[in-house]
């Protein structure tokens, strides 16, 4: 079994250095520290044991790296979070990505050098050096809602794709041809996902995505206000909006409204991730809701088993449709 004097030969440099890099201390040029992982890596060296025996002491202090706390969910999500560590005797520290990549990794090694006892994440981006690095490392770590391809962390999530199909229906059966949708970044696992499903429910209908009728957005209200503003600038416009966050549905909203265009009306709108002020819209919106406070605690139970010693898997729970009157419900019961 390598050892981490084998790690240091394989790496060209000296233990201490091996040393540092393993403990995430800042100091370490990204050259050196890319060198010390990839021989970690190649030599199947798993320095669990040492990042643990250095931390004698619990903090009993947990760190929550959200996408964007100005989002509904992941606000919701992070009081679900601090609600359950509470129970547990955790307290949690809070760092929001702003969906930016470089920030997250900043959040991610700031709250590694203050020596939590684990790590709850949704990931920005699957390209993050912090995340990989930390999973590399052995600390506790779960992520949330979403993931990164190929890392061997516990993931606690709501599978969305059955209410996508549910509501792709739904407004096929409402009469809606013309389908359009609005993405999350291009790197977003469960952006891909809502997007795949959503093409892969208009197949079952019988029904096209042109190009031309997918706006990509950020998971932000501007890149909505943008989207629909291309659709609308179309010979042809759609007759239905699915936003895949709630953020980007407002965006919607905003943009239709400057255009003195109505919903259900003018174009119908429904969302990903409904919010308590979707029920207070005039008319409310149809959404697809997640289970988010049972996500975060779930999280939380999955995390603390790991710091705790205990073993912890991945946790799938369910999303579902709820029809409200911004698709043309209404008219429909008329009828």
């Amino acid at each position: 079994m390598a050892g981490i004097k084998d790690v240091a030969a394989r790496a060209g440099v000296s233990v201490a250095t091996v040393s540092r890099v393993l403990n995430d201390h800042s100091g370490v040029r990204e050259e050196t520290r890319a060198r010390v992982l990839t021989a970690v890596s190649e030599l199947s060296y798993r320095p669990n044991t040492l990042a643990r025996s250095l931390r004698t002491d619990q903090t009993r202090t947990l760190g929550l790296v959200i996408s964007d706390v100005l989002n509904p969910f992941f606000t919701e999500l992070a009081r679900a979070v601090e609600d359950a560590a509470r129970s547990k005797g955790y307290s949690v520290i809070i760092g929001n990505a702003d969906e930016q990549l470089a920030l997250q990794d900043h959040h991610v090694r700031t709250l590694l050098d203050r020596r939590i006892d684990g790590l709850l994440v949704s990931p920005a981006s699957g390209d993050s050096v912090a995340l990989r690095e930390a999973a590399l490392l052995g600390i506790p770590m779960v992520f949330v809602d979403r993931w990164i391809e190929g890392l061997d962390v516990p993931l606690v999530r709501a599978d969305g794709q059955p209410a996508v199909r549910d509501l792709v229906a739904h407004l096929y059966a409402l009469g809606h041809r013309r389908l359009a949708i609005i993405t999350g970044p291009v790197a977003s696992t469960t952006s891909n996902e809502r997007v795949h499903a959503f093409r892969s429910a208009l197949r079952e209908h019988g029904l096209p995505l042109p190009d031309a009728f997918i706006g990509q957005g950020d998971f932000q209200t501007a890149s909505g206000r943008r989207a629909t503003e291309r659709f609308f600038a179309l010979p042809e416009p759609p007759d239905a909006i699915f936003a895949t966050d709630n953020l980007m549905a407002l965006g919607v909203m905003e943009q239709l409204r400057t255009r003195g265009l109505r919903v259900p009306a003018d174009v119908s709108l429904a969302a990903f991730d409904d919010i308590p002020w979707f029920l207070h819209t005039d008319p409310p919106i149809t959404a697809i809701a997640q289970p988010t406070q049972e996500l975060g605690h779930r999280a939380v139970a999955a995390l603390t088993d790991l710091v705790e010693g205990r073993s912890a898997g991945s946790v799938t729970l369910s999303a579902h449709l709820i029809a409200r009157r911004s698709c043309g419900e209404d008219e429909r019961t008329r009828r």
